[in-house]
C-alpha cells in the first residue's frame, strides 16, 4: 500500500487544535505530544501522562465517563495507540459522546530512537477506530482537512477519532511539571475546585 507523505508541522497542529479550547479537559501522551501541548499553552485543565504509554487513551476515557459535561480531548502519538489498541474497541462499546482522540501520527517511536511504528507500513488506526464502533473516524494529511477536524473535535457527540500524519521532523522541548503527583493534585483542584479532597 502506497501511503501518502504528511506535511504537518506537530507544534503547529497542536497549537491550532488548542487555540480555542475553552474549558476542554485535555490528556496529553507521553513525550513529544506532553512537549507539544505544553508549547501550546499551560493549563491546571492539562493532563500530562509523561510516561504511561499505552494507558493515554483509558485515562482520557475513564475522565469522559466522571466527567459528561466537560469535552474531553486526548492528544496522543502513534506509538502510545499501538501500544493501547484494545482501549479503542472499549471506547467503542462504552460510546462517550464527550471523548474525542487525536493521534499526532510521525510514524516513529519517538522515544526510543526514531524506529517506525507499524503506521509506517500501512497500518490503518482510523480504519480500527471505525470497526471499534467510533461514531467519527478519519484520517488528515493536510491544514485544509485539519480545519474541519476541530470543530469535530469540541463539538460532534462522540467518540471521535482523528489520526493526523505529521512529519518526523523533531521540535524544540517544552516540558510541563514532571512530578507525577504534583500534576494530578493540579488537575483534580482545577476541575473540582473544593471538592477535590472531599
Amino acid at each position: 500500500m502506497k501511503q501518502r507523505k504528511p506535511l504537518l508541522d506537530r507544534r503547529k497542529v497542536v497549537a491550532d487544535i488548542l487555540k480555542d479550547r475553552g474549558e476542554a479537559l485535555i490528556v496529553a501522551g507521553l513525550g513529544a505530544t506532553c512537549w507539544d501541548t505544553m508549547a501550546a499553552g499551560d493549563s491546571p485543565l492539562n493532563f500530562y501522562t509523561w510516561g504511561g504509554m499505552g494507558g493515554t487513551a483509558m485515562i482520557g476515557l475513564g475522565l469522559a465517563l466522571a466527567q459528561p459535561r466537560r469535552r474531553v480531548l486526548v492528544i496522543t502519538g502513534d506509538g502510545d495507540m499501538l501500544m493501547g489498541l484494545g482501549s479503542l474497541a472499549t471506547i467503542g462499546v462504552q460510546q462517550p459522546r464527550n471523548l474525542a482522540l487525536i493521534v499526532i501520527d510521525n510514524e516513529r517511536y519517538g522515544e526510543t530512537g526514531m524506529q517506525d511504528t507499524h503506521t509506517r507500513f500501512g497500518v490503518d488506526l482510523a480504519g480500527m477506530a471505525r470497526s471499534a464502533g467510533f461514531r467519527a473516524s478519519g484520517t488528515v494529511y493536510a491544514a485544509a482537512q485539519l480545519k474541519t477536524w476541530i470543530a469535530r473535535f469540541y463539538r460532534q457527540p462522540g467518540p471521535v477519532f482523528c489520526d493526523i500524519k505529521v512529519t518526523a521532523q523533531a521540535a524544540p522541548l517544552v516540558l510541563p511539571v514532571r512530578e507525577g503527583p504534583a500534576l494530578k493534585n493540579r488537575f483534580r483542584e482545577a476541575l473540582l475546585g473544593t471538592r477535590a479532597y472531599e
